[in-house]
């Protein structure tokens, strides 16, 4: 370690706020480990230790972005309280991109260009974990439906270890080089906000990315605990409407109408060979059938049955031949129904699809490679890709020359995971109305190991 490093570092500290452990757990700091190999980051124990004594003023702010939670392309107070944080480390900072985004910009040299980003929105879910700093939010949907507000997918966490990853970086510009490019994005939970932030000049008012990381934190990891997929992380998510018409009647003539509940039924059953009899096993996809509706009465066949899916893929190849697929066996049933050329199905894939999230390879071992170095034995391991949707894969889809990485970040107390293990209890996901990490040895986490990827990619020689 630098002489000077322990004053900058503890120039960097947060000012202390009444302690108090962020969820369940006391905070803990990691332990000293060795030195980063190929990489001139500070001696880990300097990072832990700021960490550690930034927690308290780190709780404070967990605690007020978890009560304050906003919906998708409505965080304009939280991108403002952030935008503040990051004005006063010295960022030049830039508001309303792409909505409520925020930009921060920090020049240190010549060399690569670091995109962090962290996401802002919170989901319609009425918070039941019974902690004192519960989100009581009350709001209504586009179409009416009153709902509390949630930060059930742990964005207040990815906020506040963004926050903490800033300020330790601005303290230790002596230690690299290059540029960082820190956003704040709306609109994740939809799949928008990261379209919004490139068709606004992401990518062409500010410096282009050479790099780019980010985090999501894990209802299936024990707190404190990395994971990480080279390839496909993350899946294509597309919401598809189906309409299946028919011609209705009265019940007790059947005969007299095509049915569309009945057609409706036919075509849920298909659907699941386009799973079972037509994917490669070995390329996972999903087309789940979340809502059929239909008729308003028990003795009337109605003129249409309504369907809303969700298809999870991979590749784009895969995609489009799941789409065909849909569109194929819609038709197929309803002309063996007989249902005339007129009212044949409609089939509409929405437009707010979000790509697939692609970790290249090389470089994902690379950061791997980092994170197990600087952390101890047994913290960072290989996971399996998932089937859940994160538009962070835009940035690279954007601009495939850049060398993109998002990691897992675990937050479930050793405690539960032990009880979970034995089959004494049930964990709850992401997007639960119950998720409560243990977001103090979560946040501690994703923050040294964001500064520490940070420093290996800006190192300067």
């Amino acid at each position: 370690m630098r002489p000077a490093l322990t004053a900058i570092m503890a120039a960097a500290s947060l000012t202390a706020i009444a302690p108090a452990s962020i969820a369940r757990a006391q905070t803990q700091a990691p332990s000293p480990v060795a030195a980063v190999p190929q990489s001139n980051a500070p001696a880990p124990s300097a990072i832990a230790t700021t960490i550690a004594k930034d927690m308290d003023g780190l709780t404070t702010l967990y605690r007020d972005l978890h009560a304050n939670p906003e919906l998708s392309e409505q965080e304009t107070a939280t991108a403002a309280k952030l935008a503040r944080r990051l004005k006063a480390m010295k960022f030049d900072v830039t508001e309303k991109v792409g909505g409520t985004g925020v930009v921060a910009v920090l020049k240190n040299g010549s060399g690569p260009v670091l995109l962090i980003r962290a996401d802002m929105d919170a989901l319609p879910v009425t918070e039941q974990t019974g902690l004192e700093f519960a989100s009581r939010v009350k709001t209504k949907t586009a179409d009416g439906t009153e709902t509390g507000v949630m930060h059930a997918c742990g964005h207040d966490t990815h906020m506040t270890a963004f926050i903490e990853t800033a300020r330790l970086l601005s303290s230790m510009k002596d230690q690299w080089k290059g540029t960082l490019v820190m956003i704040l994005q709306p609109a994740e939970e939809v799949g928008r906000g990261a379209r919004l932030m490139l068709e606004d000049g992401l990518y062409t008012r500010f410096p282009r990315p050479t790099h780019a990381i980010a985090f999501h934190d894990s209802a299936d990891l024990e707190a404190g605990k990395i994971g990480y997929t080279p390839g496909f992380v993350l899946a294509n998510v597309d919401s598809v409407d189906l309409l299946v018409r028919g011609a209705g009647g009265h019940g007790a003539y059947p005969q007299t109408t095509r049915d569309p509940i009945v057609l409706g039924a036919r075509i849920v059953t298909s659907l699941q060979t386009l799973v079972s009899r037509e994917q490669d096993p070995f390329d996972p996809v999903v087309v789940t059938v979340g809502s059929f509706t239909g008729g308003t009465k028990h003795n009337i066949i109605p003129d249409e049955a309504k369907m809303l899916l969700t298809v999870r893929s991979y590749s784009d190849r895969t995609r489009e031949k799941l789409i065909h697929g849909i569109e194929r066996i819609a038709r197929g049933e309803a002309i063996a129904a007989g249902v005339p050329e007129d009212k044949m199905p409609v089939v509409t894939v929405k437009d707010e699809f979000t790509p697939s999230t692609y970790n290249p390879p090389a470089f994902a071992n690379q950061m791997a490679d980092v994170l197990k170095a600087h952390f101890p034995a047994g913290t960072v391991s290989e996971t399996k890709p998932s089937m859940a949707g994160e538009d962070f894969g835009r940035y690279y889809r954007a601009d495939k020359s850049i060398n993109s990485f998002i990691f897992w970040v675990g937050g479930v107390p050793a405690g539960q995971m032990a009880k979970a293990a034995a089959g004494e209890i049930t964990l709850p996901s992401l997007h639960s109305p119950f998720w409560a990490p243990e977001a103090d040895r979560l946040i501690a986490t994703a923050s040294e190991a964001m500064t520490v990827l940070a420093m290996s990619i800006l190192k300067r020689d």
